[in-house]
């Protein structure tokens, strides 16, 4: 009895394991390459993962924050994918660089020309935000993404402090404090980056390394779980054995 008691706790916790570290890249999400300053620009990635064994994933848009316009916003091309950029009247102006602007991108459509994002992979869509808002701590965009086969998730239910998770989140992009010279992260302003052979920014890069280590964690974790269920299971047989033959 005891044995099989140890046996059933072992899988329990192998179990519990692998349903921490699946869902971790679930949902489409946002991060900042770099730094993401109250104030200052910043290029930030939205990363969408195909969520669907049996069609891929070929339109995602993303919506800007209404109460949060943003002056500045430039799509990276993607090979595989038409860009479209919608522009909205504001009904209270911006003022950048001494210009009173009166317009404001509200979306930004990728729509693949191709397979699209196939099942088992994510794709990540940069863009180039300004100037970030100073009274705001986070930003939230609500994503809408369509698949191969017609299926629509919307990505629009904002996460609210002390609550669990909903089961569609917003993406969110957390804004640190403002810097003195208000120019945000390297990367946005067009400066100091570096590019590989390959085209990758060293942030970038590092960003995806990141990415890359972390599936690699989850991964493990995973088997790792398996493994000691299925130790666990073993060892209650053999024990169970033991007793009746004795």
């Amino acid at each position: 009895m005891k044995a099989s008691r140890i046996a059933a706790a072992t899988v329990v916790a192998g179990s519990a394991v692998l349903a921490l570290s699946a869902p971790a890249f679930a949902h489409v999400s946002v991060q900042p390459e770099g730094t993401a300053a109250k104030g200052g620009y910043a290029v930030v990635d939205f990363k969408v993962p195909n969520e669907r064994d049996d069609a891929s994933t070929t339109k995602i848009e993303v919506n800007l924050p209404a109460d949060h316009p943003l002056a500045s916003v430039m799509p990276q091309p993607i090979p595989g994918w038409k860009i479209a950029v919608t522009k909205s009247k504001l009904a209270k102006p911006l003022t950048m660089h001494g210009e009173k602007i009166d317009e404001a991108v509200t979306k930004v459509t990728w729509t693949a020309d191709g397979k699209g994002i196939e099942p088992g992979y994510f794709q990540k869509f940069p863009l180039s935000l300004g100037a970030l808002p100073e009274d705001a701590d986070q930003l939230v965009f609500k994503a809408i993404q369509t698949y191969s086969n017609k299926e629509v998730v919307r990505w629009i239910e904002v996460p609210q402090e002390g609550q669990d998770e909903p089961e569609n989140p917003a993406p969110v992009l957390e804004l640190s404090a403002a810097t003195d010279d208000h120019h945000g992260s390297a990367s946005a302003a067009g400066a100091d980056d570096k590019t590989d052979k390959t085209g990758k920014t060293e942030k970038t890069a590092a960003a995806e390394d990141s990415d890359s280590g972390t599936d690699t964690t989850a991964r493990v974790l995973g088997v790792a779980g398996i493994v000691i269920g299925v130790a666990g299971v073993a060892y209650g047989i053999f024990a169970g054995r033991r007793r009746t033959t004795a």
